[in-house]
């Protein structure tokens, strides 16, 4: 993956979270979840590392924006 870059994280309340999961389906099912509860970056594709197990997705969150309240 890619360094973080500052500027997803130079306030208070904004968070890059990497997930990493035996598959496209569960990496994409958690990134849902985070989505339902704070306005979110998504991701489209996850990526392999070679020689690593399973696959990683990287999306970016706002937790200052609560969804439905």
């Amino acid at each position: 993956m890619e360094p973080i870059n500052e500027a997803h994280v130079v306030e208070p309340g904004l968070a890059v979270v990497e997930i990493a999961a035996c598959d496209d389906q569960t990496a994409f099912a958690v990134q849902e979840l985070f989505a339902t509860r704070w306005a979110t970056a998504a991701a489209n594709r996850t990526t392999r590392d070679p020689g690593q197990p399973g696959v990683r997705l990287r999306c970016y969150l706002d937790v200052r924006q609560t969804l439905g309240s």
